[in-house]
């Protein structure tokens, strides 16, 4: 059966590299991700080229901090295109807009395919995002309809909740995202700083502690916060440059909560360019 006879699923998952979800986990999934990019020393790459290692050493010895930017609104037209040819409809998952310009691009290319594609604000990022994308695919696999389930991924998106620890501000600061976090610069720049991405989709501090043992302290307190009387959820830990941390924070989480997922991960670098070494923990309450 040829593809212009075979039946169309009924729609398409699509998101971007700022999900952080591996090559392995997006075909599993059924998922396209489109990369944003980064310049570094004059050089334009696809978010993804560069190990974390490779990205770290290549954004220490530059002389200016790395600049990221969005897909065109060409490269989204062409996947759709792609992935009208055997979906409905797509369903588009993305970066919050108030950090990236990627939605916007994102909506451009879909006026041009008549309602066929579904543009969604995660408000969002990381594994905080990965979560909404991994739960409409699941929904596709259930054989939700394109509308049930982007009325399902509003409640999602309620839930999931995203912490960010970062080791210094300056990489943020540099690159303009500090937004409401600039309270916290000056002096305080040697603190590890906790970040959350609030209801509007921007960075908003949590919170500053003095060393790394009472800023993961101040981690499992803020994740207890977020589970209230719920004893399960899906929990993703990531990391730049960091990952005996990260599995620390996940052995934290086994020890007190059940976990139905727990996936440990590396943070691209796009999302490693704004925040330097870094911890994030994105916890989806069940129950």
């Amino acid at each position: 059966m040829n593809s212009d006879t075979a039946q169309k699923r009924q729609f398409a998952v699509i998101t971007d590299s700022t999900a952080d979800i591996t090559p392995a986990i997006a075909y599993a999934h059924d998922i396209d991700v489109i990369p944003l990019a980064i310049t570094i020393d004059g050089e334009t790459l696809d978010d993804g080229v560069l190990t974390q290692e490779e990205f770290f050493q290549r954004m220490q010895s530059a002389p200016d901090l790395p600049t990221t930017s969005q897909p065109s609104v060409g490269s989204f037209t062409e996947i759709y295109e792609k992935a009208l040819k055997t979906a409905e409809s797509v369903i588009s998952i993305h970066i919050s807009s108030k950090l990236s310009g990627t939605v916007e691009a994102a909506r451009l290319a879909a006026e041009k395919f008549t309602g066929k594609v579904h543009v969604f604000d995660s408000l969002n990022l990381s594994w905080g995002l990965a979560w909404q994308v991994l739960d409409s695919a699941d929904a596709a696999r259930e054989g939700l309809s394109t509308l049930e389930t982007l009325a399902r991924l509003e409640k999602t998106r309620e839930r999931v909740k995203l912490l960010v620890g970062v080791d210094s501000l300056e990489n943020l600061r540099r690159g303009g995202r500090i937004g409401a976090v600039s309270s916290l610069l000056g002096s305080l720049l040697n603190l590890k700083v906790t970040l959350t991405v609030d209801e509007d989709g921007a960075f908003a501090p949590l919170g500053r502690s003095r060393g790394e043992k009472a800023a993961l302290e101040y981690t499992m307190d803020w994740i207890s916060k977020q589970m209230g009387d719920a004893r399960s959820g899906r929990f993703a830990v990531g990391h730049a440059l960091s990952e005996e941390r990260a599995h620390r924070i996940a052995e934290a989480i086994k020890q007190r909560w059940d976990a139905t997922e727990l996936v440990v991960y590396e943070a691209g670098s796009v999302v490693a360019t704004h925040t330097g070494t870094v911890w994030g923990v994105a916890v989806w309450p069940e129950g």
